[in-house]
C-alpha cells in the first residue's frame, strides 16, 4: 500500500527526490522512460552536495531538454510503502515543484528518456499510478485557492 502525504516543512537532509509538474505552451508536458511505455513528471534522485533545487533543474534539463523555465517549489511530500512481505514502512520524502517551460532545446544524450510528450490532459498510462496523480491533484488545488 502507498500512501502521499504533503509536509510544510522536512529537515532538507531527507529530501532524497524533486518531481516537477511542468508546462509547456499551455500543455502538460511528460517523459517516457527508455525500459518502459508509460508517463512520468520530470524528476530524480538528488546527487551528492546537490540543494534539492539544484536537482530539480538538473532534472528538468536532463529529462525533457528544458532550456528556459522557472521553477516554483510548491511543497515538501512523502511517499510511505509498506511492501507486501514485510509489515515495515518505507518513507521516503521529496520536494514538489512547478515548472513553466518557455523554451526546449534538444534532449541530452546518454539519459533514460526516450521522448517527451505534451498533453491537454494527463496521460491515463502513468508509471507510477499511485503517487503522481496525488501529486498532479495537489496542484491543481494550490492553482484554484490562489485563483
Amino acid at each position: 500500500m502507498i500512501n502521499v502525504e504533503f509536509h510544510n516543512t522536512v529537515d532538507d537532509s531527507l529530501l532524497k527526490f524533486a518531481v516537477i509538474l511542468s508546462r509547456y505552451r499551455g500543455k502538460w508536458l511528460f517523459c517516457q522512460h527508455r525500459e518502459r511505455d508509460t508517463y512520468e513528471c520530470p524528476g530524480g534522485r538528488r546527487e551528492a552536495g546537490e540543494t534539492i533545487e539544484h536537482t530539480a533543474r538538473r532534472e528538468l534539463y536532463e529529462e525533457t531538454g528544458a532550456a528556459c523555465f522557472t521553477l516554483t517549489p510548491l511543497s515538501a511530500y512523502s511517499v510511505r510503502e509498506t511492501l507486501e512481505d514485510t509489515d515495515t514502512p518505507v518513507i521516503n520524502y521529496g520536494m514538489l515543484y512547478y515548472g513553466n517551460i518557455t523554451e526546449l532545446g534538444p534532449m541530452p544524450e546518454g539519459y533514460e528518456i526516450a521522448r517527451i510528450a505534451l498533453f491537454r490532459e494527463p496521460p491515463d498510462n502513468w508509471t507510477y499510478p499511485d503517487i503522481q496523480p496525488v501529486l498532479l491533484e495537489y496542484l491543481k488545488a494550490r492553482l484554484l485557492e490562489s485563483g
